[in-house]
């Protein structure tokens, strides 16, 4: 029995993907349930299985190619079945229907095919709509935006504002050189910088530094790292302890676990942490959630599993879905300071970072060797004030500093 390979629900607001990589090609035998594709949506990468045994038969959706939810990606036969030719290997554009209600205006055939079909249902010019997208291409969003402008225009007033001004074109393409290597961005590393410009563009973004004496933790962990590891099977991380003194700074200072939604201030009482993962596609962010009713060992497991998920490519939508606050660590990397871009619509976001033996003047007036390492929190100031955002890291570091408060809860 032939089945129609399609692209599946990819989640909520995921309405389009690229092919990354098809792992079978025409003519090869497929066992049931072994991944045929992977594709590559703003978020995560989404392998679709074969829903039964047999060959390989077409390839509609090459490599590289952009595609929608439900659209065809291949055809599965029985075992033998005489196969088709498949499309060339890299993506090339859509040819128009045979009978389409409108002739698609020049340039069309050029764009992603949510794109194109909105232009060609609404009759638009592609070439008077300004390209707000990566490498001046045109987006769903650009064309809503122009098409709910030219609205406002012809319904209102003689006098109504005129459009801002389109964009200035982009800068024509470098020439070539052979020292040089271009690679396509990949979905999510675009849609990685869509979101953090946006970040910088709709909130009021500012950083409170402060720093923290890792000494405390370090020697609670080299007690007990073994028992715990023994007792828990997991290794413990520095991470639970940063994310249970988030919790009680966030139960302190709820304006930090809060967003905007229009006019109104969302105040959470709940605290599902997303905790920032560096993967060879870009940086993506799992959420630990109900993290205030979880132990230690709870948390750290959840994270390891998270990281080797990210590793191997297995994230699911469900654990990128929803976070209150977001834990950075660029110390992994070395860095000894930075200011961490918030993930919206979060308001906050913590950045750990290297921990360095540096000299400080103690309370006695000596100066000792400590492990300190520098934290950061950026916030939006149009939910956080100041004064709350200085308090909330001060309470991180109170909470660092003296781990018994985490378990005594003061």
């Amino acid at each position: 029995m032939p089945y129609e390979i399609v692209v599946p629900t990819l989640g909520e607001s995921v309405v389009e993907a690229t092919v990354a990589k098809w792992f079978k090609q025409v003519g090869e035998a497929v066992a049931a349930d072994e991944p045929l594709v992977e594709l590559e949506t703003d978020k995560v990468t989404v392998e679709v299985n074969a829903p039964a045994a047999g060959t390989l038969v077409e390839i509609v959706a090459p490599e590289g190619a952009e595609v929608e939810v439900g659209a065809l990606l291949a055809r599965l036969g029985e075992a033998g079945a005489q196969v088709i030719a498949s499309v060339a290997p890299a993506p090339a554009a859509a040819p128009a229907p045979a009978a389409a209600p409108a002739a698609a205006p020049a340039g069309a055939d050029e764009l992603a095919p949510a794109v194109r079909k909105m232009i060609v249902e609404n009759a638009l010019d592609p070439a008077a709509i300004p390209a707000t997208g990566k490498g001046g291409r045109l987006t769903k969003e650009g064309v809503v935006n122009f098409m709910e402008g030219r609205t406002k225009v012809m319904a209102g007033p003689a006098a109504a504002a005129p459009l801002p001004a389109a964009p200035a074109a982009p800068p024509p393409p470098r020439a070539a050189d052979p020292r040089e290597e271009r690679v396509k961005m990949t979905r999510l590393r675009r849609r990685i910088a869509e979101r953090l410009k946006d970040a910088q563009n709709t909130a009021a973004i500012l950083t409170t530094f402060n720093e923290v004496d890792m000494t405390a933790i370090m020697d609670l962990r080299a007690r007990y790292k073994d028992s715990f590891e023994k007792k828990h099977g997991v290794r413990l991380g520095f991470m639970s302890f940063f994310v249970k003194a988030a919790v009680a700074a966030l139960k302190d200072v709820p304006a930090v676990n809060a967003e905007i939604a229009g006019d109104e201030l969302i105040f959470k009482n709940y605290y599902d942490i997303g905790v920032a993962v560096g993967t060879p596609q870009g940086l993506v962010v799992p959420v630990v959630r109900d993290c205030d009713a979880k132990s230690f060992a709870q948390i750290e497991k959840e994270i390891g599993g998270y990281g080797k998920k990210a590793r191997d490519g297995k994230l699911t939508m469900e654990d990128m879905t929803g976070g209150t606050f977001t834990i950075s660590n660029g110390g992994v990397y070395g860095s000894l300071m930075s200011t961490p871009i918030i993930n919206p619509p979060q308001s906050a976001i913590l950045g750990m970072h290297k921990t360095m033996q540096r000299p400080m003047v103690m309370p006695d007036g000596s100066i000792a060797a400590r492990p300190m390492m520098y934290l950061a929190v950026s916030y939006d100031h149009r939910i956080i004030d100041g004064g709350e955002a200085v308090t909330f890291l001060v309470k991180i570091k109170e909470a660092l500093e003296d781990p018994a408060r985490l378990t005594l809860g003061v």
